[in-house]
């Protein structure tokens, strides 16, 4: 559905020195410098997958994003998406496609939701019938009920990112692009989003590509990463390949009997101990959670214990340190 080859993309940027005498010289003539955000990009995206497209910030997400939508214009490589190259036939592709840029609105600032819907509607020449059936669920859906006819500017940055998600739906497109979608929502609007997400690839096939800084958006949406740095593509693979190659670390927190000696386990670390309460952190790779459990049981007098992975966040982290970005 999505074919990504060897796309490139730099800009010219205008380099600025600060004081009087310099801003004046730049007046007649302006130093350049290039910077390539994208070199040599390549992957390919199956129908129905949601995709989880990570990277620092300045990586390039935003410029891949643009180019798949057809917005820019890459200086070389192919991109074919459904058949169709974006930046060539934009006006058949849109048709097919949703994109929500988290910083960017696509309604009217200062008119009711409706109506921005209603213009969305004839824009993409949506058939009444369809469109009925389409906004009832997304209002449903995404609660939308009580403000569909408040102006989009007294809306709070929550409920309009429920709004700019259902807009980029109305006309039930195949490919959804999301960019940074839950940028500054709350923990109850970030839940509704990523469950909404969910419901329309599972229930219609939406085909899903979101770029976010916010691991859990990962974590609870994709079973696929790819990795972009400085421009180009460090990995490409399944979330739980990199749990099994970075995510071997685990915490334990045990609770027993008031115990006045320290626990000592070989493999483990300490990470905190008290008389009723110990911390531990282990490598999975070195020694397993059961001889842990066992010895544990040996030393102290259990109460309870948690086992808890290490966090997404923290494998990202990890992944960027290895390739130095």
């Amino acid at each position: 559905m999505i074919k990504v080859e060897g796309i490139t993309k730099s800009f010219k940027v205008a380099k600025r020195s600060t004081g009087l005498l310099q801003a004046t010289k730049a007046l007649f003539h302006r130093e350049h410098t290039i910077v390539e955000a994208l070199k040599d990009i390549s992957f390919t995206i199956e129908p129905g997958e949601i995709v989880g497209y990570i990277g620092p910030n300045g990586a390039g997400k935003s410029t891949t994003i643009k180019v798949m939508s057809g917005i820019l214009v890459p200086d070389g490589g192919n991109c074919s998406i459904m058949g169709f190259i974006p930046w060539k036939e934009r006006t058949q592709f849109v048709k097919n496609i949703g994109v929500v840029f988290g910083q960017r609105s696509q309604l009217w600032w200062d008119v009711p939701v409706i109506d921005s819907f209603e213009l969305l509607k004839d824009i993409y020449k949506v058939p009444q019938q369809e469109y009925k059936t389409t906004l009832d669920l997304l209002v449903e859906t995404l609660e939308l009920q009580t403000i569909m006819n408040s102006p989009v500017r007294q809306l709070s940055l929550g409920q309009r990112m429920r709004c700019e998600i259902a807009a980029s739906l109305l006309h039930n497109p195949k490919i959804l692009f999301l960019d940074e979608p839950t940028i500054g929502l709350d923990a109850v609007s970030k839940i509704a989003v990523r469950q909404f997400i969910k419901t329309i690839n599972q229930e219609k096939g939406v085909t899903v590509v979101l770029t976010t800084h916010d691991m859990n958006d990962i974590e609870a949406l994709a079973n696929r990463v790819i990795l972009i740095g400085k421009g180009s593509l460090l990995y490409d693979g399944k979330l739980e390949e990199l749990r099994k190659r970075f995510g071997t670390n685990k915490t334990i927190t045990a609770d027993y009997r008031k115990h006045t000696h320290s626990i000592d386990i070989p493999g483990t670390t300490i990470i905190h101990w008290s008389p009723e309460r110990a911390v531990l952190s282990i490598d999975t790779e070195q020694i397993l959670t059961s001889d842990i459990i066992t010895e544990l049981s040996k030393q102290v007098d259990l109460l309870d214990m948690t086992i808890e992975s290490q966090p997404i966040e923290d494998i990202i982290v990890q992944l960027y340190k290895e390739f130095q970005i």
